[in-house]
């Protein structure tokens, strides 16, 4: 028996079919329903039933048909998030609902509303990944070509998450009165006007809805690199990472535990939550075989697209399959995504693998570590690195759904519940409290005589 001192977090990440590029093509696929909401009721539910903190939707603001091997044979549809989870928040109880979206094309006013109205909506449950567009198509479907350069997208990003922060806090707790007698709804002393005039955004605010559950939602973060990471040391409260071995998450973990005190933060204030894609089977010879099978239903030209796509754009047309990667460029002269470019060139250096080998990595995980074995062998996995201080939980990413979900909620949400790792019962309503975090005061509320 495993006695944790405190209990590990895990988030369901939900892509379409499943997170291996071939998933649409495997026999317990449903790709005809990734447009469904009865499919994301499904998916929600399971993730609820394996009591999960949360459940996380990646977004996109582009169609990748300038990459006409990934759009013809790969799935490049996304729902939007934030009317998808609105739906989810009517038929779930518990669990927490994660919407990326991105502040490069948005507006801080028009985001706060829709995630204030979100976390209403299912009594305070809502979380905010917030990301910075990295792709050129992305920025042509907004006017804007080529895209932000990395540093001022993050400059944006910083100011976008203050001036949301800002309009959340804008109603204090206690200004609706709704006194019907006398004629009064709200306390205008306790209704704030922000007057934000900054280099990116100028907003007066108040925001036009009253204080959420959750005071504000959670706040998210993906990035890894130098920026990324700064970025989430001041604000996220949960940050979703790719790493292939423990000591790489074990030192990004320290790392950044240390980095917090710079921002008044304590190490608690921020869990990290790698990302982990199990393909579970009941020995592991049939885990290797799903693996095997799933890898089998990838065509090479999709492949090496999105190896080439992964390396920020490198030319792999003159690769051998079977030799090593070519050279590419230093990650300072990337200006995509710079963490993922760096964790697959590492990957590629030190386990020395052939450009093949290298797709098989990146077309089912995308960069995050595949487990391949029985129930108990991936559930030792994620209680090593949890034990000996590499993560506060995992962001599972089923290669497969609905079954890749189901599988771990059935299989290996049980033993982790045995070793009292995880919780057999939603203690808590809303997510801040499945999380431990503390629910933020407004920060105008001193103001207030």
């Amino acid at each position: 028996m495993y006695m944790a001192k405190k209990e590990m977090h895990l988030g369901a990440f939900l892509l379409h079919t499943g997170h291996h590029v071939s998933a649409w093509r495997h026999p317990d696929s449903q790709p005809e329903r990734v447009m469904e909401a009865d499919y994301y009721r499904q998916l929600a539910q399971i993730a609820e039933r394996g009591k999960f903190d949360m459940l996380f939707l990646a977004d996109t603001l582009f169609a990748n048909y300038a990459n006409p091997h990934y759009f013809k044979h790969a799935v490049t549809t996304r729902p939007e998030p934030i009317t998808l989870l609105s739906y989810l928040a009517g038929v779930t109880e518990h669990i927490g609902l994660a919407a990326t979206v991105s502040t490069t094309y948005q507006e801080p006013y028009n985001l706060a509303r829709e995630f204030a109205m979100l976390d209403h909506l299912s009594h305070g449950r809502a979380a905010w990944n917030i990301v910075t567009s990295s792709r050129d198509e992305e920025a042509a479907n907004f006017g804007s070509s080529p895209h932000m350069e990395h540093s001022l997208r993050y400059e944006r990003a910083r100011e976008f998450a203050e001036v949301a922060a800002k309009l959340w806090d804008s109603w204090e707790d206690d200004a609706t009165i709704a006194d019907r007698r006398a004629g009064i709804f709200a306390d205008p002393a306790r209704v704030h006007t922000i007057h934000h005039r900054g280099e990116h955004f100028g907003v007066r605010g108040p925001l036009n809805l009253t204080r959420s559950p959750q005071g504000r939602p959670v706040f998210i973060q993906a990035g890894a690199s130098d920026s990324g990471r700064r970025f989430a040391a001041e604000y996220a409260e949960v940050i979703f990472v790719a790493w292939q071995t423990f000591d790489e998450a074990k030192h990004y973990y320290n790392s950044l535990k240390q980095l917090l005190p710079e921002y008044g933060r304590s190490p608690e204030a921020v869990k990290v939550l790698p990302g982990i894609l199990p393909i579970i089977g009941s020995t592991e010879q049939e885990a290797r075989d799903k693996e095997a099978l799933l890898q089998e239903l990838v065509l090479p030209e999709l492949g090496l697209s999105m190896l080439s796509s992964a390396l920020g754009g490198a030319d792999l047309s003159d690769a051998k399959w079977d030799g090593p990667l070519p050279s590419l460029p230093d990650a300072s002269r990337i200006n995509g995504g710079k963490s993922r470019f760096q964790l697959i060139s590492d990957l590629a250096r030190r386990e020395q693998l052939t450009v093949r080998e290298l797709i098989y990595r990146v077309t089912g995980a995308r960069g995050h570590r595949t487990i391949a074995g029985t129930p108990e062998q991936i559930a030792d996995h994620l209680t090593d690195w949890f034990i000996r201080g590499a993560c506060d939980g995992f962001n599972i990413m089923p290669p497969v759904l609905p079954g890749g979900l189901e599988e771990f909620v059935d299989q290996v949400v049980p033993i982790l519940q045995n070793r009292g790792l995880f919780r057999t019962a939603y203690t808590s309503s809303t997510l801040r409290g499945h999380l431990g975090l503390a629910r933020p005061d407004s920060q105008f509320a001193a103001s207030t005589v």
